[in-house]
């Protein structure tokens, strides 16, 4: 079965990405204000109940060495991964919408997969994998397995 050649394409840091469509469970709205998680990177938002699920958002600029784009509580948009039976959010400044995209030409590793040609120029796709690796780094080690694990329930 082919790949599906649909990408998520959002705005981050100013700048336009995208992700394959089959890689992304959904795109939220962000209710704030997030819950604070302690001793955390200025990049993670916090947390939040997502129907009965804790999703720790990442603010997605600055895990890609951009600048953050000011995204007051309650703007912008969570795209949320799940990768490895783990929920990740992305705080982006807005998505764009979803759209198929030709071919992309392979990029030399890292959070980039490929470089997708679209109207308006080239965006870059990004890799759930690597993105979702590097968001678990912001918590170091004492956090190994338990960013964005799924809870056993509800938030109180």
């Amino acid at each position: 079965m082919p790949l599906d050649p649909r990408h998520v394409l959002f705005r981050a840091g100013g700048e336009r990405f995208a992700l394959p469509l089959e890689s992304v469970s959904e795109v939220a709205t962000p209710q704030p204000p997030f819950a604070r998680v302690p001793r955390t990177p200025a990049a993670v938002r916090g947390a939040m109940n997502l129907r009965g699920r804790v999703v720790v958002v990442v603010e997605l600029a600055p895990l890609l060495g951009l600048a953050a784009a000011p995204i007051d509580d309650g703007q912008g948009q969570v795209v949320v991964l799940e990768r490895e039976r783990r929920v990740l959010g992305f705080l982006v400044e807005g998505v764009l919408g979803v759209e198929a995209v030709e071919p992309t030409e392979p990029a030399s590793g890292g959070l980039v997969r490929g470089v997708a040609r679209l109207q308006g120029g080239p965006v870059p796709v990004l890799d759930p994998d690597a993105l979702a690796e590097a968001a678990r780094r912001l918590f170091g080690e004492r956090a190994e397995g338990q960013v964005g694990d799924r809870p056993t329930g509800p938030l109180p």
